[in-house]
């Protein structure tokens, strides 16, 4: 006869501890792998989405008037890098802040975990 082993750490003797067969209709996986956790809001980063795309939306409305002449310029060589750097700024603030609404609609396929969160 084989002496029984001992958990040193709980000291419970191997031969106390009860064990249950696996049933073979779960097919590996457990329902808590399937339960959807509670996705926290990512305050910080829809604020900066905000002020990027309010950044953007002026420095466009600032180029299109350059552009358009309708703001006299005397330094005509700034109105299409204020453009570009309107148009840079302003589209991953509309990205992020259109997956931000979609998710607090609660729109299909669309969620908080998909906004980068900076309280990493």
């Amino acid at each position: 006869m084989m002496p029984s082993r001992n958990n040193v750490a709980t000291g419970i003797s191997s031969s106390k501890v009860k064990y249950s067969k696996l049933s073979s209709s779960d097919e590996g996986y457990i329902d808590l792998q399937f339960k959807k956790l509670p996705t926290k809001v990512p305050y910080k980063a829809i604020a900066l989405a905000t002020i990027l795309f309010l950044i953007g939306s002026l420095l466009i409305t600032i180029g299109a008037l350059l552009l358009s002449g309708y703001i006299d310029s005397s330094y005509s060589d700034t109105t299409w890098p204020v453009l570009i750097i309107g148009v840079l700024v302003f589209v991953p603030g509309f990205y992020h802040l259109r997956i931000a609404f979609y998710a607090f609609k609660g729109y299909r396929g669309y969620s908080y975990d998909d906004i980068p969160d900076f309280d990493d």
